[in-house]
């Protein structure tokens, strides 16, 4: 068996007297696509911020690839191969979204080059019309989307995005599924943090589900819908 390119062991996230994560435990493998949902206080973003090294564990390992990531500092996890969009779009509002592109790309490319491969990205997104204007200019979903752009331009094998499709039309949701699967066509590890229970169908994968911090449950959409337990705490059924 293959080792999983992401494995939590017993994490737990402690601040001061509350446990946001509690000894939680599950694997995702190369080339998977997994969503994490639960409700409001579960966990998730604060489990990002583990993964990513924004926040320390208070206890527990988180394996990258099979290595201890330990006490190693974000930018060295990044150049790892690990890549996240918050769920707040965290661009620069003041320059155009193709120079926000170029920021993450230039660092492995000169610049002429960086712009040109910013154009191509931008394109494959479906944002190329939008390249030259601010990004306080255009529209909520483009700006989400130019901030999938800017973590992909750094080459990830684990992408993790965070509520990408926050604040979008219908259209815009159905088309956010379809660039995810296209990135894990392409052989990207995905895993998505939604509430939007129509977006998660979309994209038909394996979930994981959390509550009050722990490991709640795990499968497919058809078992976790089937689950009365989940069903209780998550969408409000009995």
């Amino acid at each position: 068996m293959s080792t999983p390119i992401l494995s939590l062991e017993h994490v737990t996230k402690r601040f001061g007297g509350v446990t946001a994560v509690d000894d939680v435990s599950f694997a995702i493998n190369e080339g998977e696509l997994r969503c994490l949902i639960g409700p409001n206080g579960a966990g998730k973003s604060t489990l990002f911020r583990l993964i990513t090294g924004y926040f320390p564990v208070t206890s527990g390992t988180i394996r990258y690839r099979g290595g201890d990531l330990g006490a190693l500092p974000s930018f060295r996890r990044a150049r790892m191969g690990i890549s996240i969009k918050f769920q707040t779009p965290m661009v620069y509002y003041d320059q155009t979204m193709l120079q926000n592109l170029v920021v993450p790309l230039q660092r492995r490319l000169p610049v002429p080059q960086a712009r040109r491969d910013a154009a191509v990205l931008l394109d494959k997104f479906g944002i190329g019309d939008g390249a030259h204007k601010l990004a306080s200019e255009v529209a909520h979903g483009y700006r989400q989307w130019l901030e999938i752009c800017m973590a992909v331009a750094t080459r990830p094998s684990l992408l993790l995005l965070d509520e990408p499709t926050a604040g979008m039309s219908p259209e815009e949701t159905k088309a956010t599924a379809g660039m995810i699967h296209d990135l894990v066509g392409e052989g990207m590890t995905v895993v998505v943090i939604d509430h939007d229970m129509e977006f998660v169908r979309m994209l038909n994968c394996n979930l994981t589900v959390l509550h009050l911090g722990r490991f709640f449950a795990q499968g497919t959409l058809a078992e976790i819908q089937a689950n009365p337990e989940v069903r209780s705490i998550y969408l409000g059924k009995k």
